[in-house]
């Protein structure tokens, strides 16, 4: 389920979207007021802006038998984006994220999230990160890696394939299969995981092609200081690159076209 490989970065990788989020206590100025400092520290790289509103799901009160919904209050979401559309900076009171829609390498996206993270530290002074998550959603296709014809059983390990790994078992009449888990990595990371076959959407429309999802969201939990936040990040970044590459066949390796760094 792990592997420990040389690091490399794939050509043809098969990421659709990388996201880190970093969670804090509320902090109300960031929805009782515009947050003008923060997109002024940020607006040369992430020029486009809106605001989202969110409505969090009801709230259950009172005791057995009394059960009572409260209505949550809105909360405001503010989205920050680049002129290409690829990068997205998200602020609410609760936290600050960072996703990327053109994934290239760990050292690239750690340098576009220096800038809004020092700019939110600077500016809103979190007393700590109570929730730290860095998430990989791959979506492998066969299509694009001129693997036609090669079934999900030679491209992934088997602990991920749930009845695919079976030999008699036909992909095209599978309607539905996907594994789900949850554990504790090292670190002192755990790691949410979804792998099976399904289809996305392109550009609002969904693709006919069957791909197979491979979804790796880490997460640290408690009080990490403000000034650990970056090494607790590098730290589900190594513990990703291990399961992802503990996921994969040799054979799914060298169709993304890995090119090594060390």
């Amino acid at each position: 389920m792990f592997s420990q490989e040389q690091r490399c970065i794939y050509q043809k990788n098969q990421l659709i979207e990388v996201i880190c989020q970093l969670r804090f206590p509320e902090i109300l100025s960031i929805g009782a007021n515009a947050p003008v400092d923060f997109q002024e520290a940020v607006r040369d790289e992430y020029p486009a802006f809106q605001t989202l509103k969110e409505v969090p799901a009801p709230r259950i009160t009172g005791a057995p038998g009394n059960f009572s919904l409260a209505q949550q209050p809105e909360r405001m979401n503010y989205q920050f984006v680049s002129a290409d559309g690829v990068w997205k900076v998200n602020l609410t009171s609760r936290f600050i994220s960072l996703s990327c829609a053109k994934y290239t390498c760990w050292e690239d996206f750690a340098a576009k999230l220096d800038k809004p993270l020092a700019a939110f530290i600077r500016i809103y002074h979190p007393a700590y990160f109570e929730r730290l998550g860095l998430r990989f959603v791959n979506a492998f296709s066969k299509v694009d890696l001129d693997l036609e014809g090669t079934s999900f059983r030679e491209l992934i390990a088997p602990c991920y394939l749930g009845v695919l790994a079976e030999d008699d078992v036909q992909e095209s009449r599978v309607a539905r299969n996907s594994m789900e888990a949850e554990l504790a990595v090292q670190g002192g990371c755990r790691v949410k995981i979804h792998a099976g076959p399904g289809m996305i959407k392109r550009r609002g429309q969904e693709d006919k092609e069957i791909k197979f999802i491979f979804d790796c969201d880490l997460f640290m939990q408690g009080q990490t200081p403000v000034n650990l936040s970056a090494g607790a990040m590098q730290t589900m970044h190594m513990q990703a690159d291990d399961i992802f590459r503990g996921a994969i066949t040799d054979k799914l390796h060298e169709a993304m076209e890995p090119q090594y760094l060390y």
